[in-house]
């Protein structure tokens, strides 16, 4: 049986595949991607069917952080010309929120930069996450506000967070070249501290900063393994007056296999299409809605994104639809866990033990096999010869990395828009 064959199989139920079967993926050629697009497109389909859930971003505080990311436009000695602000007021945070729930959001993530919080910058998020859902009482709340302390994660939740991110972004064996003011260990320590404290965990990656496919695999495996809710994959976006700020690595094709091998690693979790794929993707975003079913409204946080309007055109002229704020994202066996934890569903703006719609999620089984059965007719698209299991390519084997056959593209800092309207100025947000 084929490789591609394999991992659907494999994601129907729930199944890891083999570190060999990961590499394999992102090794395919070109002339091989909408095999892989359309395998794990039915992965992606028997867990979320054709939905895409909207998340967007508040920088609640924007620049002047002490740590070092070299990914990163706000790190300490950046010379980006970002904007910079301190705290957003609960009331600034509510309307930008605003903008993003009219467009469609399901979830608001709150975003501020910094090591972490103290204890008086919790009681400042509370206070704005609860001026949000007093205007917008569904709405899922995460909040991404570094590396917490003990006692952080308990008090957001009971604030009403639903979610909390923070991404390992790299595998630990290269995560040191990346980032030196905090370590590997620290990132997993507070995704596993959001998870005690009954929250959804969000953790994802960025790629296209020089790694290999092995480190691909690595951190892939890694977030496998820690379980969150939702994984967001960002494709670097090179910053003029970062370290990065010349990492062209990848090309369109490259970024649809990154997220087919993290469908096929993940396949029952929301993966989010996140920062970078306008400028990666391009023309090709629309095909990565097979892959992921989340992507983020609007702009990032220091940089901007596609407009709220082209997004929603671009997820109706694919063939799918938004999911709606009385729609589970999550599928039920996850959702269940979620409510047994006392975080809700993690699909709507629920709180505490479970909330109504849970009760009508489909069982997983019943969900499968109806995907199963629709997509039959598309089984000719996976050629049985497409890729043998048994054959790794020995780069991908050696955890080369796998680049367009030219080398990284030369700087084009033309194609990256710094931020300049929505929270922290006197402009409307694109949302």
């Amino acid at each position: 049986m084929d490789l591609l064959n394999t991992l659907v199989e494999k994601g129907l139920r729930r199944e890891t595949p083999t570190r060999e079967e990961a590499l394999a993926v992102l090794a395919t050629s070109d002339d091989e991607l909408l095999d892989v697009v359309a395998a794990a497109g039915k992965v992606r389909r028997a867990w979320f069917g054709r939905r895409v859930k909207l998340n967007y971003l508040v920088n609640l505080k924007s620049g002047l952080c002490p740590e070092d990311c070299s990914y990163c436009s706000q790190r300490l000695g950046s010379k980006s010309e970002i904007l910079k602000y301190t705290w957003l007021k609960p009331e600034q945070a509510a309307a930008a929120a605003g903008a993003g729930v009219a467009g469609g959001a399901k979830r608001v993530c709150l975003v501020a930069s910094g090591r972490g919080p103290t204890d008086r910058d919790v009681d400042r998020v509370s206070r704005t996450i609860a001026a949000i859902k007093e205007e917008h009482q569904d709405v899922e709340i995460c909040a991404c506000l570094g590396l917490l302390t003990d006692g952080q994660a308990e008090r957001l939740k009971d604030s009403g967070a639903n979610a909390y991110n923070h991404n390992l972004n790299t595998s630990e064996a290269t995560y040191g070249d990346i980032t030196t003011t905090h370590t590997y260990a620290d990132r997993v320590s507070t995704v596993r501290q959001a998870q005690a404290a009954g929250m959804s965990a969000c953790s994802g990656l960025i790629a296209g900063m020089g790694e290999s496919d092995a480190d691909l695999v690595d951190v892939v495996f890694s977030l496998r393994e820690l379980d969150p809710d939702s994984v967001p994959v960002n494709f670097l976006i090179p910053i003029e007056g970062t370290p990065l700020a010349g990492d062209w690595n990848l090309t369109p094709q490259r970024c649809l296999r990154i997220l087919a091998m993290v469908r096929f690693v993940c396949p029952d979790v929301e993966v989010r299409l996140a920062g970078g794929r306008e400028i990666h993707l391009r023309t090709l975003q629309p095909l990565a809605l097979n892959l992921a079913n989340s992507i983020f409204l609007g702009d990032y946080l220091t940089t901007e994104g596609q407009s709220g309007k082209d997004d929603l055109a671009m997820i109706a002229d694919a063939g799918f639809e938004v999911e709606g704020t009385d729609t589970t994202t999550l599928p039920a066996h996850r959702a269940d866990a979620l409510a047994a934890a006392g975080a809700g569903c993690g699909g709507h703006g629920g709180e505490g033990g479970g909330c109504g719609p849970c009760g009508d999620a489909a069982p997983v089984d019943a969900v499968t096999a109806q995907a199963v059965a629709a997509d039959a007719a598309l089984a000719e698209t996976v050629p049985a010869e497409a890729v043998p299991a048994d054959a790794v390519p020995a780069q991908a084997a050696a955890g080369a990395t796998v680049s367009a056959a030219a080398g990284p593209r030369e700087s084009h800092a033309d194609l990256v828009a710094v931020r300049r309207r929505g929270a922290g100025t006197d402009l409307p947000p694109n949302a």
